[in-house]
């Protein structure tokens, strides 16, 4: 059985993008489009790793990344997000993220690094 994945990003086309470039490899079991969500379906479906943006409404990566990592160091948790949030990469990984990718991302770079992560 593959690796299980949840997407979290507020954009659609960003979802769409990374479960597309993931989907081949592992499953895809949701995807969210904010923090508050991202945390919700992360409880219900127990994923292995989630793929997070850090700025969305409701609540930001940062802090649905130090909500999950609370029930679970389990999970991996990496984080997708452009080259200008320097800063928000440091508290998202001060919250417990494992890896990043930056935007906008090569599907193979985003493949490998959740390889990589899962392994």
């Amino acid at each position: 059985m593959p690796p299980k994945v949840l997407v979290v990003d507020d954009s659609s086309l960003q979802r769409t993008i990374i479960s597309g470039a993931l989907g081949d490899r592992f499953e895809v079991v949701g995807e969210a489009e904010n923090g508050r969500e991202g945390v919700e379906l992360f409880e219900s479906e127990q994923p292995d790793l989630v793929t997070m943006d850090i700025m969305m409404p409701e609540m930001d990566g940062v802090e649905a990344t130090g909500r999950i990592k609370e029930l679970t160091e389990e999970t991996k948790v990496m984080m997708c997000t452009s080259v200008e949030q320097a800063e928000k990469m440091k508290e998202a990984v001060r919250a417990g993220a494992d890896e990043y990718v930056t935007k906008p991302f090569d599907e193979d770079e985003l493949v490998d690094t959740a390889t990589m992560l899962l392994n």
